[in-house]
């Protein structure tokens, strides 16, 4: 559970909002040309070149179950750092819109439903409420398995 006042960036898949620890966020990136690689998961989009590092992309609708990503001119890519296993993975997640950052109290923050929704719930950190909406925050480091992360580095070195 959250425990003390945390500030979060929110993006949009679809008609949910979703939030990630800024901790966690690196930089958000204009959708770009991403490089397909050969033999990865659906939803790995491919890499892209971040300042002479290979950095995989991941279209989290299709991580979520919903439809691919249909790039527009609020698509983005919001580079994060994934700890699985000990391991820091720096990855692109590919989202509709970048929203906003804002902080919300420990109080603000209940814990993740037993049902109801269509993520697994450990990827789910809480729900956050804000203007009368319910916020999906997300827990990164839980979003992709030690497994997955093996497969994205045996087809580009991923790992700092």
């Amino acid at each position: 559970m959250i425990e003390e006042l945390r500030q979060y960036l929110t993006f949009k898949l679809g008609e949910e909002v979703f939030a990630l620890d800024v901790n966690q966020v690196r930089e958000i990136l204009d959708y770009i040309k991403i490089t397909k690689v050969p033999q990865t998961p659906e939803y790995m989009c491919g890499v892209i070149n971040l300042r002479g590092s290979v950095v995989p992309v991941i279209d989290m609708r299709l991580k979520f179950g919903l439809k691919k990503t249909e790039a527009t001119v609020n698509t983005c890519i919001v580079v994060v750092e994934v700890n699985i296993e000990s391991e820091r993975t720096v990855l692109g997640a590919l989202v509709d819109s970048v929203q906003e950052v804002f902080e919300l109290e420990p109080g603000e923050i209940e814990a993740p439903p037993k049902i109801g929704t269509h993520l697994k719930t450990e990827f789910i950190k809480g729900m956050g409420k804000r203007e009368e909406k319910f916020i999906i925050i997300l827990d990164i480091d839980k979003i992709f398995s030690a497994n997955e992360l093996e497969i994205l580095g045996s087809n580009a070195e991923i790992n700092n």
